[in-house]
């Protein structure tokens, strides 16, 4: 029977059996978590299913190999990020974080060519620091930005009701995307001209 084939844009899909081996359905063999580390490096997307419920494990394994990266290379989480991260689980500002985390792994990826270039190639921990320290103030910034964003539609405000609340909301909702859509642009700048 002829296998169908994956097309474009559609994930590779890894099977998961219940005694913990991986399988490419794509290739047709076993893989490890360290292959699909590598599968992730080239660019490919996939999902992993439970082989016998269906069930999604791609959360699960990525975090996976987090883990094992961690635990047996060099480590890449400072203790203290792995700390607030912790803290913010069940926090009201748990929402807020992943879209936060993948923003600032967004802006970093876009970015990693022209930090690469800025530092000469030299990957030691000094040499990122000015760079770095750029990017953290900005996402600081676009943290608290997003932190007034949020509270002020949690809290609303005190007095009487707006005549249009819908069209004053929106036009502020409005506002305050511009800022932040300015201060990313604002960070894309900076690095930019701190990798000429």
């Amino acid at each position: 029977m002829a296998r169908k084939k994956r097309e474009p844009g559609e994930p590779i899909v890894i099977k998961k059996y219940a005694n913990r081996r991986l399988y490419n359905t794509e290739t047709s063999s076993y893989v490890t978590l360290d292959h699909l580390a590598d599968m992730i490096k080239g660019g490919d997307e996939f999902i992993v299913l439970d082989a016998k419920s269906g069930d999604d494990l791609t959360r699960t394994v990525l975090t996976q190999i987090i883990f094992e990266k961690e635990t047996n290379e060099k480590n890449m989480l400072p203790l203290s990020f792995l700390r607030q991260l912790i803290s913010l689980y069940g926090d009201g500002l748990q929402v807020m974080v992943p879209t936060y985390l993948q923003s600032a792994m967004e802006v970093l990826t876009r970015n990693q060519d022209q930090i690469r270039r800025a530092c000469g190639g030299d990957t030691n921990a000094r040499s990122f620091m000015p760079i770095f320290e750029e990017i953290a103030r900005q996402n600081m910034a676009l943290f608290e930005e997003s932190m007034r964003v949020f509270t002020s539609r949690t809290t609303g405000k005190t007095g009487p009701a707006p005549a249009k609340p819908s069209a004053n909301r929106t036009a502020e909702k409005d506002e305050k995307i511009a800022a932040l859509q300015a201060q990313l642009a604002a960070l894309k700048e900076k690095v930019d001209a701190l990798s000429n």
